[in-house]
């Protein structure tokens, strides 16, 4: 399959311009991006060959309380994979953002007002929890699961995507977990890198760890949303690879004071609520 690289040109679009930064609640700021683009792209037009969550965590909340002294906290927003729409990450950093001068009476009111909108603006329920400090802070760093593929002795000459990296021996069944640091793509509208760490999780002919690697490489000059790059992973591994169970989920760098990570499985996994040292 030839690699197609979408570059989003929209006059609307927040991301890439310069914006005003609303200090009262404004649901009017976000902005959707419908999915169908990209996936076409990928030959993704019926059935989709996976499931999955792009798990958003937005850092910087914040709103004034009944008493007009402010409230900080986490947010967790979970947008399903099979959404029309995904949320335009600056859009989503003004509209949270807009919070910091309104008044919320409590913690279920700015979540349930946060999960309309989301909702509204996905096409699809998404689901959102608020968590305070405590909780947070009392989170520890985790690894992730399996094999580090970064300090294996590879060459890397090639950054555009190629899936004929990617080889696998069908006569070596395996269940295996893999994972790396090394993962970067391109944002599609403002060119900035998208820096994050990759979980593999697969039962199947074996996949060369060195040519996966260099297949991870090769994403570093692609420009792509997130969750557009890692469904081209997975579409490209089960093109490649012919996996019988295939699990990805990657942990991107929080820009805009928002990380985001995408999971996308066909088999009987469960979304890792992972934390990890970047992040």
């Amino acid at each position: 399959m030839a690699t197609v690289t979408i570059i989003v040109k929209d006059s609307k679009l927040p991301l890439g311009r310069d914006t005003g930064y609303p200090q009262d609640y404004a649901p009017d700021a976000l902005y959707p991006i419908a999915r169908a683009a990209n996936r076409e792209a990928l030959g993704l037009t019926g059935e989709l060959p996976f499931r999955g969550t792009d798990v958003w965590n937005a850092w910087e909340l914040t709103w004034l309380g009944p008493t007009g002294c402010p409230v900080v906290a986490k947010a967790e927003i979970r947008v399903p994979a099979d959404s029309p729409n995904i949320i335009e990450s600056k859009s989503l950093k003004l509209y949270l953002n807009s919070f910091s001068m309104s008044t919320f009476e409590s913690v279920s009111k700015i979540r349930d007002t946060i999960a309309t909108d989301l909702a509204a603006c996905a096409g699809m329920p998404v689901s959102v929890y608020v968590m305070p400090i405590a909780r947070i802070e009392a989170r520890s760093v985790s690894r992730l699961a399996g094999t580090l593929l970064d300090n294996l002795a590879v060459k890397c000459t090639t950054y555009d995507v190629d899936p004929g990296l990617l080889t696998a021996d069908p006569s070596d069944v395996v269940r295996e977990d893999l994972h790396t640091h090394l993962l970067r793509s391109l944002c599609p509208v403002t060119a900035q890198p998208d820096i994050g760490s990759l979980q593999i999780s697969y039962r199947g002919p074996r996949i060369d760890h060195a040519g996966l690697l260099r297949y991870i490489v090769s994403y570093r000059q692609h420009s792509d949303f997130h969750e557009s790059c890692i469904e081209r992973m997975f579409v490209d591994l089960l093109a490649q690879c012919a996996p019988q169970e295939l699990t990805l989920q990657a942990h991107y760098l929080r820009r805009g004071g928002i990380d985001i990570n995408p999971f996308r499985t066909n088999a009987d996994e469960v979304l890792r609520g992972t934390r990890l040292w970047r992040q």
